[in-house]
């Protein structure tokens, strides 16, 4: 149930990038008007993505017995998943809002109340998961109530927030309610949509590496867990960072001092390779210790360690990989670069973790090798087209300027 909800929330996350964008070159251009525009639009299409899902959820929901699960689990699983979907609808709006806050360069609010809120969801799991301070025992239907409670409160409290902010009174929809443009929601989904398709080929691809491990047994399975999570966390960094460099891209080349965005590329590959870097010195290093803190189990902290060394080798390509995806994002350059991972981990990535896993001796290593591939092929593909995007750039200028 929860693999069926992820897919449509992260395509939802994909989408609307395009607030973060095109509110930055709102900001880099003083244009208070565009982001306004940008903001109301970004949480029309946070709705109206969330909608289509939830749409396309409720007319799913009595085929689930055909995904080959015991009844009991299908008769559990109709509630829980049309409760979970309800909860797009507030989770991708809020993000719409925080896209917008962080582009004004008012990131921390919305970091500590979607902190508030994760605490509060855990709380509210608590109390109605076991029936706690009066409250019924609803089991796995708590958790879903919670989520859903949770992320309606983190969308009024943004909300609340964006509207009494003194310093965004000018940046912050006067009105919620104007009938958008066709080419306002064009704009969006120029950039919105291709992003969102190769933030899932990755995702996904990963999602394929989980199922191919199936085959080599229950050790191979707990140690890809395990490498998942540790590989997850370090990620975390970098996504943060490209998130940021988006932000920054968008901002330059609203101003149109599009001279600086050199400046900004070259700051933003040293960043993330550093911290790729460090990432890589972890896992090279530290793969028994990192195993030993999930398990005590010697086979799974074997088997974890080396794939936390292979976690290790790829750490570089994909900081470096994420930070050219969002500055290319920044550009408006979103539909080569989604072609670009569509090829990376699906026409290579993964057909080289199945020969290498199924007709070699690497066995489960090979699955991790094999995105290891794609990433680097990712890399290697995104930054030249980058650097593509810049010259380009820099020679419009010489040309305006008659050089």
């Amino acid at each position: 149930v929860n693999s069926i909800f992820w897919i449509p929330f992260v395509f939802g996350i994909g989408v609307l990038t395009c607030v973060s964008v095109l509110t930055s070159n709102a900001r880099g251009a003083g244009d208070a008007q565009q982001a306004r525009g940008s903001c109301r639009n970004g949480l029309y299409i946070s709705l109206g993505t969330a909608a289509c899902f939830l749409l396309i959820g409720l007319v799913s929901l009595p085929f689930l017995d055909r995904l080959g699960q015991p009844a009991a689990v299908v008769a559990l699983s109709r509630p829980y998943l049309l409760v979970l979907m309800c909860s797009i609808v507030p989770g991708l709006a809020s993000i719409a809002l925080k896209n917008h806050a962080d582009a004004l360069d008012r990131p921390w609010p919305p970091f500590w109340i979607f902190l508030a809120g994760v605490a509060f969801n855990v709380w509210l799991n608590w109390v109605l998961i076991y029936g706690k301070w009066g409250a019924p025992e609803m089991g796995m239907m708590g958790a879903a109530w919670a989520t859903l409670v949770s992320r309606i409160l983190m969308f009024l409290a943004i909300l609340f927030w964006l509207e009494k902010d003194r310093e965004l009174q000018d940046w912050v929809p006067f009105t919620w309610f104007r009938k958008p443009t066709r080419g306002e929601l064009l704009a969006h989904a120029r950039i919105g949509v291709p992003a969102s398709f190769q933030m899932l080929c990755e995702v996904a691809a990963f999602s394929a590496a989980g199922l191919m491990m199936g085959r080599f047994g229950e050790v191979s399975m707990a140690a890809h867990q395990i490498a998942m999570t540790c590989a997850g966390t370090a990620f975390m960094v970098p996504l943060g960072l490209s998130m940021a460099l988006t932000v920054r891209t968008g901002a330059v080349t609203g101003s149109g001092e599009t001279a600086r965005l050199r400046g900004v590329v070259y700051s933003g590959w040293l960043l993330a390779g550093g911290f790729g870097a460090l990432n890589a010195l972890f896992f090279l290093v530290g793969g028994v210790f990192w195993a030993r803190q999930f398990t005590t189990d010697l086979a799974v902290i074997q088997a974890t360690a080396g794939l936390l060394s292979i976690v290790g080798v790829f750490q570089m390509f994909d900081s470096l990989q994420v930070a050219s995806s969002s500055m290319l994002r920044g550009l408006h350059d979103t539909r080569v670069p989604a072609l670009m991972g569509f090829v990376a981990y699906w026409l290579v990535g993964l057909p080289v973790a199945a020969w290498l896993s199924w007709h070699g001796p690497m066995a489960a290593r090979g699955v991790w090798w094999g995105l290891a591939t794609g990433l680097f092929i990712a890399c290697v593909t995104l930054a030249p087209r980058l650097l593509h995007r810049l010259r380009k750039q820099e020679l419009a200028i010489a040309v305006d300027a008659g050089l």
